[in-house]
């Protein structure tokens, strides 16, 4: 699918309100005098029952944006975590350091743990913590397309999926031979190599893919914030991944999709005090079967198997303080290869069955089973299962030509304690080609992680294995359309607003679901411009209240505003293409232990610039520039806590941002 381009200008505060009654009124005024669909460019990317769920669900108001390969090449990315930040409306994300880091990150608002991240349609959330954003691994190469679906998707995707889900889609299949090389630098001593090759042989089909990611990387603290004991003044990586697809059709009803995708890394874990070193090593094997059967013309089966082992060995190295604060020279190793990790498996069938009587249904049955234990901060080893069913109900053509609507149910039965079921409550109605409204609205749900359930390290809170899930309630609602001829302007005015409850926090040094709740709502506007047949313009602006119950501060790491906008210049006779991106963060705090408390390290804008240039035959050469932060913006990702070495008191440090850094590429296309 490829998009209009999005564009935003701000409104007024209060719009929540005006939103929500002039959609949902639209939604169920006359359903008279449409045209069939508000017109989009639609390009079907797969017929695999899994592959259409985000496109179905657009039909019936959900939210969706798509990102292509071609968008990532031309930009430049080299991991997810850029790519994300720079490209997503209403997506805030921050990597620490760099590429190939943990990420602070909101969606419309959201808590981090709110957003469900997958490849592939399988789940790489981290299970051991669910707070922390599994893209210090994932790199850009690999990436055939970036699924993201705003709002509450419970039905479908289960736990985590309270804001939104974002599903990485990796190198997809062909039926001609086509493949990919490059190579690129940067100024941070950084070297990038990638390959890729796909093919069919008769009613065969293979993708293999391989990349590999080195950098020293840049200092990412001030000179002010390191102390004389933090000497390694460089946050690097080593990152490999490789994976391969193989896809067998036994006829043209039934096919059968295997994919193996591995990754072996050592990401280093940066520090302003005591550090000599430390880092991660990390093994990760990912491996899902599906088989698709088309039962009737009108009937779909879907079967999947996944298994995804998480293998991380710890490492620390200290340098060695005198009673004074002063260096021995000696090194102390705090940490050596502990390890950390997480087993997670399961299987999922659904199907799909069209009537001509006005309505349409998915059923399905979702099973997951994971374990894991943490040698660093203690997690007893221990199993988790959840079995859950659901079914969604869809109005089609035959029943009303204009609208669709879908209602769904889930039930999840944990092996902890409490039982959830979630609704979810979607449509969109055309009223001409030019205009559409449309709302969702629901309950979505997030099963405690490992930590919270089975913590047991005497430093920290312990956990409780009879935690309940936290529970949201959900709505999002939008009106758009577009105008012009053949440069058309698109627009989306969107209101959204989410509760959270039984939230799990602490009492007496134990997990506990608690009475308070969160509460989010807030409102973005998007709009896109097609300036002339080559150059196109995005522009989009969210503004967000994220508040605990019985306060009037922002919670910390949600950002009051976010800007993000694009320009891109994709002449066909020429052969070069441009592409600029901006991204403007509002006002943004962090809570720093130790009695530090809460300070505010927002209020800055990243733009990007980058350029490819095409020769050869059929474009087959290519060599790209990217200028990252090309203001040289000296920004905080986030903050932390560190300790003096001549006296052992705390203070706050900043997480600094990629400074400026040009990227250079060459890439050949056979």
């Amino acid at each position: 699918m490829s998009e209009k381009k999005s564009i935003e200008v701000e409104q007024p505060k209060g719009l929540f309100s005006g939103v929500v009654f002039v959609a949902f009124g639209a939604f169920f005024a006359n359903f008279a005098h449409g045209e069939s669909q508000f017109d989009e460019e639609i390009i079907v990317f797969g017929t695999q029952l899994e592959e259409t769920i985000p496109l179905d669900l657009r039909e019936y108001g959900n939210r969706v944006k798509i990102i292509t390969a071609d968008e990532i090449e031309l930009a430049g990315f080299n991991d997810v975590s850029q790519t994300l930040q720079m490209k997503v409306p209403g997506l805030y994300l921050a990597p620490k350091n760099g590429a190939f880091d943990y990420v602070n990150c909101s969606f419309q608002g959201s808590r981090c743990q709110d957003v469900l991240w997958l490849i592939d349609g399988v789940r790489i959330n981290n299970r051991l913590y669910n707070t922390t954003a599994p893209f210090d691994t994932v790199p850009a190469h690999m990436v055939e397309r970036i699924e993201v679906l705003y709002g509450g998707q419970g039905i479908f995707y289960g736990t985590q999926s309270v804001a939104g889900v974002v599903n990485i889609v990796t190198k997809s299949f062909s039926d001609e031979p086509a493949g990919t090389f490059s190579i690129g630098g940067d100024e941070n001593d950084a070297v990038h190599l990638s390959f890729d090759y796909r093919r069919a042989f008769g009613d065969q089909r293979v993708v293999v893919y391989a990349s590999k990611d080195e950098a020293d990387g840049f200092k990412p603290y001030s000179s002010q914030d390191y102390q004389p004991s933090g000497t390694d003044h460089d946050r690097g990586y080593d990152v490999l991944t490789l994976g391969i697809k193989y896809a067998y059709s036994f006829s043209p009803d039934s096919h059968v999709t295997m994919h193996y995708h591995r990754t072996d890394n050592e990401v280093e874990f940066a520090a302003p005090s005591n550090r000599a070193r430390s880092f991660n090593e990390r093994e990760e094997n990912l491996f899902t079967a599906k088989w698709d059967y088309r039962l009737s013309e009108n009937v779909d089966l879907f079967v999947k198997g996944y298994y995804h082992e998480w293998d991380s060995h710890w490492t620390r190295i200290d340098n060695e303080l005198d009673t004074m604060g002063q260096l021995t020279g000696n090194l102390v190793v705090r940490s050596d290869e502990e390890f950390w990790g997480y087993e997670d498996y399961g299987v999922t069938a659904m199907t799909s069955i069209a009537t001509d009587h006005g309505l349409d249904y998915e059923a399905g049955y979702d099973h997951q089973r994971f374990s894991g234990k943490d040698d660093v901060l203690l997690i007893a080893q221990k199993t988790e299962h959840v079995n859950a069913v659901f079914v969604q109900v869809r109005t089609n053509a035959s029943l009303m030509e204009n609208t669709r609507i879908a209602f769904g149910v889930r039930h999840n039965r944990p092996s902890g304690e409490g039982d959830i079921t979630v609704w979810n409550l979607s449509g969109q109605h055309d009223f001409n080609e030019r205009f559409y409204a449309r709302a969702t609205a629901g309950t979505s749900f997030r099963f405690p992680d490992a930590w919270q359930l089975y913590g047991n390290d005497p430093c920290c809170t312990l956990g409780n294995p009879d935690l309940e899930g936290e529970q949201s309630t959900n709505i999002n609602v939008a009106i758009g359309g577009r105008f012009g001829e053949d440069l058309p302007i698109t627009w989306e005015l969107i209101g959204f607003r989410r509760e959270v409850e039984d939230l799990i926090g602490s009492a007496n040094g134990v997990r506990i679901n608690s009475d308070a709740d969160v509460e989010f709502d807030g409102w973005e506007v998007t709009l896109g411009w097609d300036i002339t047949p080559a150059l196109k313009a995005t522009l989009d602006y969210s503004a967000t209240n994220a508040e605990e119950s019985g306060s009037s501060r922002q919670i910390t790491d949600i950002p009051e505003s976010l800007f993000k906008a694009t320009l891109s210049y994709l002449p066909e006779t020429q052969p070069f293409e441009l592409d600029l991106s901006i991204v403007s963060v509002g006002d943004l705090y962090d809570s720093v232990s130790g009695g530090i408390g809460r300070i505010e390290h927002g209020d800055y804008t990243l733009i990007d610039v980058a350029g490819a240039f095409y020769f050869g035959a059929d474009r087959k050469h290519q060599v790209s520039l990217r200028l990252e932060n090309a203001l040289d913006e000296d920004y905080a990702s986030s903050l932390g806590r560190a300790f003096r070495d001549n006296d052992g008191s705390s203070y706050a440090y900043e997480n600094l941002g990629t400074p400026r850094t040009m990227k250079v590429a060459y890439r050949f296309r056979f």
